[in-house]
């Protein structure tokens, strides 16, 4: 099983990515991590998004195709993969649709009003938890590792409208591509907790082969 991922900055996708990895046995690749080991490890597409990094611009699409092209030719997605963060607009979608075949677009949907308060109400752990100030009950530290935690430089209210309306506009319409191909399956969260959420994530993937 193939699937792409989509959901909106604030939308919990990182911990359904995590969910259905373990429970599904897919490789999870994320674009992130893609650019950053080809940048590191000298590749020459990490070299050419490189240069364009360094120079303050945006990596162009036709380079990150390249980029999420060469990994998945790579021999360890016998099980199946998940994307998370391709393709992020829908001339990415159409390019991936010439390289790979895609089984289910997810997309966790949650409302627009919910996210800004979600995001600018996070606070973080270096390692790795994640928390909202309406649970914290004023505590400033991580309960996992008791490590102080902080607000991420980028979820402010400013920085979290300007990345909203660029999801909005450039990916959301990604989901409407699927859509039309019969591809899609959106849950809808509302304020569901993450457990639930995964109940219907579950329920929709283990629905596909039947």
């Amino acid at each position: 099983m193939n699937i792409v991922l989509l959901g909106a900055p604030g939308a919990g996708k990182g911990t359904q990515a995590s969910l259905i990895q373990q429970k599904f046995n897919l490789v999870h690749i994320s674009t992130g991590d893609i650019f950053r080991a080809n940048i590191k490890g000298g590749t020459p597409i990490g070299k050419v998004a490189k240069s364009y990094i360094d120079a303050g611009k945006l990596v162009p699409d036709e380079v990150t195709c390249d980029i999420v092209r060469d990994r998945l030719q790579q021999g360890d997605l016998a099980s199946g993969y998940m994307l998370d963060g391709f393709p992020r607009n829908v001339f990415q979608a159409e390019e991936l649709d010439k390289f790979a075949h895609i089984d289910v677009c997810l997309n966790i949907d949650v409302d627009a009003s919910f996210l800004m308060d979600r995001i600018c109400g996070r606070r973080v752990c270096s390692c790795g938890e994640s928390y909202h100030v309406s649970t914290l009950g004023g505590r400033t530290t991580c309960a996992k590792c008791g490590k102080e935690l902080y607000q991420r430089a980028d979820d402010n209210p400013e920085t979290v409208k300007s990345r909203l309306d660029t999801y909005f506009t450039q990916t959301a319409p990604v989901a409407e591509y699927y859509k039309k191909q019969g591809k899609l399956i959106n849950i809808e969260c509302g304020t569901k907790s993450p457990a639930e959420v995964f109940e219907l994530v579950s329920a929709a993937l283990e629905g596909l082969g039947k």
